[in-house]
């Protein structure tokens, strides 16, 4: 986040992103129901080179599920059957490789310690192995240990969905192909947290470690979205992951157009040296500048009322009298005064400082709702909050709050901060609200704006 050097007003959107408005259920997100998954049987999914370690047992659970959900949902989506995968599936251990394991290579005839710290889907028909799938398992391990036991699964479900494309097609260029695969994971995800899965199991729990598993598989900040491996940042692999997750196949199917709006950028000259992150006592001026700003253009044309801008106050250690004295993240209606901790500021912007930004913004939109006659204490104010944060983020992302401009990885630092702090009960009180539910929160008033806040628009 920085100043630009020139910057021209536009007028202010009621949709965050004009060229991605969809859809978007904030809801609470399903449970695992019924029994315990049992393992797949023998033969139902044969996986080549692969082994009694859980991870293989996990990736054939995974497989097999795949396989039924979409020969379910293919026809619905795409008016015909999934045809299985003709080339299989293959395991490697590229520290370990016996060639005799693999006679024709892996998938495409590949060698398989090419598949070191990866896992891909290949289709060549002209090549052995065509349309199958590939994993190191020695990474996925790694995953495993690191975000839970549901990532390798997830890993799965992104490779099978670039077997759907197989069969109809891609969007276009690689973000948008890859960005959609995610979307196919968070669909097979969903109807797996719904217990219609007979071998995969996935807790509500365990959702907030799969997206920080995400922060490891998005490309490296700065990276061009026309690069030709391109697989998007942090903020877009997430978006598109719970867009699958709530709306299902359907959504990935019509919504990876050419209009799809893509985070992911790459660096000014000037900005490489600092990452595009704005010194600590810089940022909070230009957040505290930006934010009435906003609300102001806000309040002017979306809710035809005048805004009264608060004050922005830091304080150390306890609040000030008009609030709980254990928040980090206070909005005072007596006397509209927003304040932050700056123990959890400093904190914060070791993550980026747009995750800063992300945490002041949060109590100035409560006082926003406060002025427009909704209760600061209603239990679903924080959500609503959260949510219009993200509208706040779309209009910055837009270029249309002056003096101010969101650098490459800056939304993923939103996506940081509600996952690493959100969380946390002194910081946004005890909204009831996972990880998960914030960023998609979050993410609904992104795409969608106001509309998506519960704020009567």
């Amino acid at each position: 986040m920085k100043r630009p050097v020139l910057l021209s007003v536009a007028s202010l959107l009621l949709c965050g992103l004009i060229s991605a408005c969809g859809v978007v259920v904030v809801g609470g997100t399903p449970s695992a129901v019924g029994p315990a998954p049992s393992d797949a049987p023998p033969g139902e999914v044969t996986v080549v080179g692969a082994t009694d370690e859980p991870v293989d047992e996990l990736a054939r659970n995974a497989l097999a599920d795949l396989q039924g959900f979409w020969a379910e949902q293919f026809p619905d989506a795409y008016g015909d059957r999934f045809a299985p995968l003709q080339g299989g599936y293959f395991s490697v251990d590229p520290g370990d490789v016996d060639p005799r394991d693999y006679p024709q290579g892996v998938g495409c005839g590949a060698d398989p310690r090419e598949s070191e710290n990866n896992a891909f889907y290949c289709q060549a028909p002209d090549q052995p192995n065509s349309d199958s799938i590939t994993y190191d398992r020695a990474f996925l391990a790694e995953l495993a240990d690191g975000y839970g036991r549901f990532l390798p699964a997830l890993v799965m479900a992104h490779e099978f969905g670039h077997a759907v494309q197989g069969r109809v097609g891609t969007p276009g260029p690689s973000i948008a192909t890859e960005t959609q695969a995610d979307c196919f994971a968070g669909a097979w995800s969903a109807w797996v947290a719904d217990g219609q899965a007979e071998h995969s199991q996935l807790r509500e729990s365990e959702l907030d470690d799969l997206l920080r598993g995400y922060f490891l598989l998005r490309d490296p900040v700065g990276t061009s979205p026309a690069e030709q491996s391109a697989h998007g940042s942090y903020f877009d692999r997430v978006s598109a992951f719970q867009e699958g997750f709530d709306d299902g196949p359907t959504a990935c199917r019509d919504r990876f157009g050419r209009d799809r709006v893509f985070t992911q950028g790459t660096f000014r000259d000037e900005d490489l040296l600092t990452q595009g992150n704005a010194p600590y006592d810089q940022l909070v001026d230009l957040v505290g500048d930006a934010l009435p700003v906003f609300w102001d253009s806000a309040f002017a044309q979306v809710f035809d009322e005048d805004f009264d801008a608060p004050p922005v106050e830091a304080f150390t250690g306890a609040a000030p009298d008009c609030a709980p004295s254990d928040r980090d993240l206070v909005y005072c209606a007596d006397g509209n005064v927003v304040g932050y901790d700056e123990g959890l500021t400093t904190d914060a912007y070791e993550l980026g400082d747009y995750a800063v930004a992300t945490a002041l913004s949060i109590p100035y939109a409560l006082g926003a709702r406060d002025q427009l006659g909704l209760d600061p204490a209603d239990p679903d104010a924080i959500r609503s909050a959260v949510c219009l944060t993200g509208w706040f983020s779309a209009a910055v992302f837009n270029r249309q709050v002056p003096d101010v401009l969101i650098s490459p990885g800056d939304l993923d630092e939103s996506v940081l901060f509600l996952l690493t702090y959100g969380v946390e009960e002194d910081v946004l009180g005890a909204a009831e609200l996972s990880g998960f539910q914030l960023v998609d929160v979050f993410r609904g008033g992104f795409v969608e704006g106001a509309a998506a806040c519960d704020v009567g628009v």
